[in-house]
């Protein structure tokens, strides 16, 4: 199974999530950034199996990406062999 990692301490907006996605997936450039062209295309356009995990969110990512986290959850209900897992950030109390 093909893992992605996608690490949300470097992602502000959508903007910056869809260039980072664009690069590790390899998406073509037709792709367009919505929520609809990722759902399509993890239901029909890329190799699976694949695993798509996020690193280091925020809560405040948690809120300003609700919907995306939402569509990818969808996804890996519907979609065979899609994956789908979210980590908040961890700070050190020390």
């Amino acid at each position: 199974m093909r893992e992605i990692y996608i690490d949300f301490s470097q992602i502000a907006d959508y903007e910056e999530f869809y260039a980072q996605l664009k690069e590790k997936l390899a998406l073509p450039d037709y792709f367009g950034d919505n929520l609809d062209a990722l759902y399509d295309t993890i239901s029909g356009e890329i190799s699976l199996p694949l695993h798509l995990e996020f690193v280091n969110l925020s809560v405040d990512q948690l809120e300003t990406f609700e919907d995306l986290l939402q569509t990818l959850e969808d996804a890996e209900e519907n979609v065979s062999d899609f994956s789908f897992t979210y980590f908040l950030e961890q700070f050190d109390d020390k």
